[in-house]
């Protein structure tokens, strides 16, 4: 299980290895309203709050907070590979939500392996809201 989650982190090693300027795009507000504008509906802190911390009951039993920390301005650790994740809410972390392609990228990885399947723009609206509400 361990190769399998080592394998699928392959594109965040190329992202790193980009020209800094193809990795700063956008920011998690363009982003917020893009997933919004998507949703049809707006965003709601409250449930990306909920979304993050809730257990899927998934094979691995993971929530977001398992591996980003309960509170998303400190960092936390991968469940799988024990990597340091750095804080995940863009307050304590101002790379965050700032490479389109590797937002889309974890939240399309993570969502599968925590939610069972890829998550919806209003999901990824709520949770963007949430972590944008955050200050350290």
């Amino acid at each position: 299980m361990k190769l399998n989650a080592l394998l699928r982190c392959w594109p965040l090693a190329l992202a790193s290895v980009l020209p800094a300027w193809a990795a700063q795009d956008t920011t998690p507000e363009k982003l917020l309203a893009e997933y919004t504008a998507k949703a049809g509906a707006p965003a709601s802190a409250e449930r990306g709050q909920k979304l993050y911390g809730t257990n899927f009951g998934r094979d691995l039993g993971l929530s977001c907070a398992s591996c980003h920390n309960d509170n998303p301005t400190k960092g936390g650790t991968h469940a799988l590979t024990e990597k340091r994740i750095a804080p995940l809410a863009p307050a304590a972390n101002a790379k965050r939500f700032t490479d389109r392609t590797a937002v889309e990228l974890n939240f399309r990885m993570n969502c599968k392996d925590v939610v069972g399947r890829e998550c919806t723009a209003g999901e990824k609206a709520d949770v963007l809201s949430w972590l944008l509400s955050i200050k350290p």
